[in-house]
């Protein structure tokens, strides 16, 4: 995403998202977020913080001040020749089984807390619900704050660079 346009097709969606242009599509004008960083902006409490979402895939964003950006860590190597998404998605938990799957996404998650170097991760996503205990400097996400971030959208800023989509 650069200047509120798609610069490269999704991974997981069909084609014809490139380029296309959404404002003359509806005759309104229109801000582009993903799902991640639509639950990411409606969540944000903190100065600093980076939403995981998992469910069938991995969505990530990162929130900083209000700015939201949001981040594709999913495709990134992991290990063995997987990636961040095939462990904690939900390939990861069928193939590791629930147990295993927990483990993963809690080192994972203290290992992206200090690589983003963020107060907060906010776990989102169908599958947060299977999480017993959460790493430290965590909390659960819903699936609802993702109305809030895009109501926070469009507000005005309160301060400089309050709610505005960083891509």
């Amino acid at each position: 995403m650069k200047s509120g346009r798609i610069t490269r097709e999704p991974v997981n969606l069909g084609r014809g998202w490139k380029g296309f242009d959404f404002g003359a599509a509806f005759g309104r004008p229109v801000r582009i977020v993903n799902d991640a960083g639509m639950q990411a902006l409606g969540s944000h409490r903190g100065p600093s913080e980076l939403f995981l979402g998992l469910g069938t895939g991995l969505g990530a964003a990162l929130v900083i001040d209000g700015i939201v950006q949001s981040l594709e860590i999913a495709h990134l190597p992991y290990r063995r020749g997987k990636t961040y998404e095939d462990l904690l998605g939900m390939r990861g938990r069928a193939e590791l089984g629930t147990k295993a799957w927990r483990k993963v996404v809690h080192r994972t998650v203290v290992d992206l807390r200090r690589a983003f170097q963020v107060e907060e991760v906010v776990l989102g996503g169908g599958n947060v619900r299977l999480l017993k205990k959460l790493p430290p400097h965590t909390r659960r996400g819903d699936n609802a704050n993702a109305f809030t971030g895009g109501f926070r959208l469009w507000q005005e800023p309160q301060r400089k660079g309050r709610w505005r989509n960083g891509g």
